[in-house]
């Protein structure tokens, strides 16, 4: 049996139409169902479901809030959650699909380079930190895992950048968007469908980096031009000093995705990916 937590966010409700698609038969819970950061509501719904494959979409994702109003739900959702979640699965001998971050990164490495799956983490704000101590839980307390990393997601099934920018441009003919951020966008359902890819093919157990792939070098400001290139908004590219936030973004977020296509998975491109984001109906 396949076990689905998060089922309500963004990455949880692709992966459950992912699951639907193929006819496979889950489980799936939110906080209402399941409060992760309680072991004994844990316990009791791996004791009934008694799954073999856990993945484990929750997380508290709040990037800003995890800096000071959502500091300890932060914690006990990307921490202790997880660190019940990994001792559950090896409880019940079930491989477990964790979902971590480029945020464990200090996003220092020079423009052109990518992180590799074995440099060295140096989260630079909580939800990194928190994301972080989430992958040592699971490499401890779990025996069979897979710790997908990824950045820059979006998804038809909640709030993303693509909408942000979107919604904005009906009401603005010039956007300004960070041109100093270097990444790759990441699509749900590539990494929902390299998520299943995993356990399906039983490659190595251990850490993969995710994203959609890209030809060349991007930021948030090819992002949006690439999403309004058939409005008449005009995209204007300004550095980070234009939006100050409360937690300090990547200045780069690429991650090498040799590790994953060596896996035999086929990734296609951001830009393919968001074309293909559009013609998906929502269910």
């Amino acid at each position: 049996m396949i076990l689905v937590t998060g089922v309500k966010g963004q990455l949880g409700t692709e992966l459950c139409h992912l699951l639907d698609e193929r006819q496979e038969t889950y489980v799936a819970v939110d906080v209402a169902e399941m409060d992760i950061t309680k072991w004994e509501q844990v316990d009791a719904v791996f004791a009934d479901v008694k799954p073999s494959v856990v993945y484990h979409c929750a997380a508290y994702t709040a990037v800003d809030a995890a800096e000071d109003e959502g500091k300890e739900l932060n914690y006990a959702v990307n921490v202790t959650g997880t660190e019940n979640i990994a001792r559950a699965a090896n409880k019940y001998d079930a491989t477990l699909i964790y979902i971590s971050t480029d945020y464990v990164f200090d996003g220092q490495k020079p423009v052109g380079e990518e992180w590799l799956e074995q440099d060295t983490p140096d989260p630079q704000t909580e939800y990194g930190r928190t994301k972080r101590l989430g992958e040592e839980a699971v490499e401890q307390l779990a025996s069979k895992f897979y710790i997908i990393r990824t950045a820059w997601v979006f998804g038809n099934y909640g709030k993303n950048f693509v909408f942000t920018m979107q919604n904005l441009s009906k009401s603005r003919s010039q956007l300004t968007v960070v041109n100093d951020q270097h990444g790759r966008p990441t699509w749900t359902r590539t990494l929902a469908e390299f998520m299943v890819y995993a356990v399906e093919k039983n490659i190595p157990y251990g850490y993969y980096h995710l994203s959609n792939d890209a030809t060349e070098d991007t930021t948030w400001y090819d992002f949006a031009k690439e999403i309004l290139k058939d409005t008449d908004v005009e995209v204007l590219p300004v550095d980070s000093s234009q939006f100050p936030a409360k937690a300090k973004r990547p200045l780069n977020s690429t991650m090498s995705l040799a590790k994953t296509k060596a896996t035999g998975f086929v990734i296609p491109t951001w830009q393919e990916a968001l074309e293909a984001f559009y013609q998906q109906e929502v269910k």
